[in-house]
C-alpha cells in the first residue's frame, strides 16, 4: 500500500502539465491521420522528459519504450490522437469542423502524465519486464475517401490508427495492452469496464446509372439515386433477419447522388459501416447487405461498385485485466466506484489489439453532454484526466510487481481470438473486397456477385 500511495502521489505531481496537456489539444483538434501538430506538441514533451521515440514517420503517432532493467512482460500503454467532426459543436475549429467531442485530447494528456510519473526516481522500484507509451492516431473512423486516398498511394494499408501499427509491428513483443477512454458514468462512479463492443466493416458503395434528361428523356437513363434508394430500403427490409445477440448495425448516409435537378442521376454514392459483436457475423451479414444493395441496382438496370475494406474487430476485454484494473481505481476513489457496464454498439480499433493479446478498454468519468455531440465536454479534469492516468499507473505496476505473478497470470488464461498477428491480419484481409456487383450477359440473364 505504501509503495501504490507513492505511485499515485507521482502521478498527482504531473496534474499541471496534464492539464495544459488537455487544454493545447483541445484548442488543436485534428482528424484521424492528420494529427502532425498533436502529435509533433507529445514528441517533444515525451523528448523533454527523456524519453527516445520511434516516430511512425509517414503518419502522426509514436511509441516509446520504458524498461525496469529486470527481464519480464512488455505492457502497453496507449493514448489516441484524433479528433471529430461536429461542426455545430462551440468549440469546433472553424476551418476544418474539428473537435475532440469524444475526449482523445484528454486520453493523450493522459498519456504524459503516465510518461512523466514513469520517471520520477522510485517509480519503477520493484517491478520487472517494460512498458511501451503508445500514441496512436486514427482511431475514429471518418473521412474514408480520405484515407482510401492514403491507403491508394502506399502511405497506409489499413484505415485505423491501431490496425496499422499493428501491420507496422508496433505491437511486436507486446504482452498485454491497455488505455481508459473518457465518458459520462453516473455520479460517484470513476470507472465502467463493459465486456466489450462492436467491430464492423467499411463500405463505399457507388451506384452506377445512365444520365439523361429528367424532363425530356427520363425513358433513356437509368437513374443511380433511385437505385440507391431501393438498395438501402432493401436492407432495411432485412433488419427484422438481424438476429439481437449479434448486435448488428448499418447506417449510411447518402454523399453523392447527382449533380443537376434536370438530370437522371448517374452515380450516387453511398457510406456505411455494417456492425456486429463477432467476427463471423460481421462477414454473414455484410454478404446479405451486399446481396441486397446487388439486387437493388439490377432491379433499375443499374451497377453498383462495392469497397469494402476492415473497419474495427469486436473489443472482448480481459476479466483478468479487469479485476486488476478495478482494484488500482477503487484505490484512488474508494470501494464501489467501478461498474461493469453493458456490451457496447459502437466500435473502436481496441478491439483489434485484443484481437491478439489480452486488452481492456474501460471509460472513465468526468465528462458531460453527449458523445459525438455538439455538447460533450470533460469537465472535471481530476475525474477524466488524473484518476486515469493514476489508475494506469496502478495497474501497471500491479501487474509487474512481485516477479510479474498478476500480468502472468493475465497471458497464461488470456483466449485472444487470433493466435498470432500474421492469423489475425490474413483475417480481416478477407473482408476487403471492390468490385461491380452486376454483370448483364449477352442472353438476357443477371449475374450477381457479392462476395469474394
Amino acid at each position: 500500500m505504501e509503495q501504490a500511495n507513492k505511485l499515485l502521489e507521482m502521478v498527482a505531481k504531473q496534474e499541471l502539465l496534464i492539464n495544459e496537456a488537455a487544454d493545447h489539444i483541445w484548442k488543436h483538434p485534428e482528424t484521424g491521420y492528420k494529427e502532425w501538430k498533436t502529435s509533433t506538441y507529445l514528441e517533444e514533451k515525451f523528448e523533454a522528459l527523456g524519453y527516445t521515440l520511434v516516430r511512425a514517420g509517414n503518419i502522426p503517432g509514436f511509441y516509446a519504450d520504458l524498461d525496469t532493467g529486470k527481464p519480464g512482460p512488455k505492457i502497453a500503454i496507449l493514448g489516441e490522437l484524433d479528433s471529430l467532426i461536429v461542426g455545430n459543436h462551440p468549440d469546433a475549429d472553424p476551418e476544418t469542423s474539428a473537435v475532440h467531442a469524444c475526449g482523445h485530447h484528454a486520453q493523450s494528456a493522459i498519456l504524459l502524465g503516465v510518461a512523466a510519473a514513469l520517471k520520477e526516481p522510485g517509480a519503477l522500484d520493484g517491478l520487472c519486464g517494460s512498458i511501451r507509451l503508445m500514441s496512436v492516431p486514427a482511431e475514429e473512423l471518418i473521412e474514408l475517401g480520405y484515407r482510401e486516398g492514403l491507403r491508394q498511394k502506399g502511405i497506409i494499408k489499413y484505415f485505423g490508427g491501431k490496425v496499422e501499427f499493428i501491420h507496422r509491428g508496433y505491437f511486436d513483443g507486446v504482452d498485454i495492452a491497455m488505455m481508459i477512454h473518457s465518458g459520462c458514468l453516473p455520479e460517484g462512479k470513476a470507472l465502467s469496464i463493459g465486456a466489450g463492443c462492436n467491430g464492423c466493416v467499411t463500405k463505399n458503395i457507388t451506384f452506377k446509372g445512365v444520365a439523361s434528361h429528367a424532363g425530356g428523356s427520363p425513358e433513356r437513363g437509368k437513374n443511380a439515386l433511385y437505385a440507391a434508394t431501393c438498395g438501402l430500403n432493401a436492407v432495411n427490409a432485412l433488419r427484422e433477419t438481424f438476429v439481437d445477440s449479434d448486435h448488428i448495425r448499418f447506417h449510411p448516409i447518402i454523399t453523392e447522388a447527382g449533380v443537376a435537378v434536370n438530370a437522371i442521376p448517374e452515380t450516387a454514392k453511398v457510406e456505411s459501416y455494417v456492425r456486429g459483436a463477432s467476427f463471423d457475423s460481421i462477414y454473414k451479414y455484410n454478404r446479405k447487405v451486399n446481396q441486397a444493395l446487388a439486387g437493388a441496382a439490377a432491379s433499375m438496370g443499374c451497377n453498383v461498385e462495392i469497397d469494402d475494406h476492415p473497419g474495427y474487430f469486436p473489443l472482448n476485454n480481459d476479466e483478468n485485466l479487469a479485476q486488476v484494473m478495478t482494484e488500482a481505481m477503487e484505490t484512488i476513489a474508494g470501494p464501489g466506484t467501478v461498474i461493469r457496464g453493458p456490451w457496447g454498439t459502437g466500435c473502436t480499433d481496441m478491439g483489434d489489439v485484443s484481437a491478439i493479446m489480452p486488452a481492456i478498454h474501460p471509460h472513465t468519468s468526468g465528462s458531460i453532454g453527449t458523445g459525438h455531440g455538439k455538447d460533450y465536454y470533460v469537465a472535471d479534469k481530476v475525474l477524466g484526466c488524473l484518476h486515469p492516468a493514476q489508475c494506469l499507473v496502478l495497474t501497471a505496476a500491479k501487474l509487474l510487481t512481485d516477479d510479474a505473478a498478476r500480468a502472468k497470470k493475465v497471458i497464461a488464461e488470456a483466449k485472444p481470438y487470433f493466435k498470432s498477428k500474421e492469423e489475425y491480419l490474413a483475417a480481416i484481409d478477407s473482408l476487403t473486397m471492390n468490385r461491380e456487383a452486376v454483370t448483364y450477359n449477352e442472353d438476357g440473364t443477371i449475374t450477381l456477385t457479392f462476395s469474394k
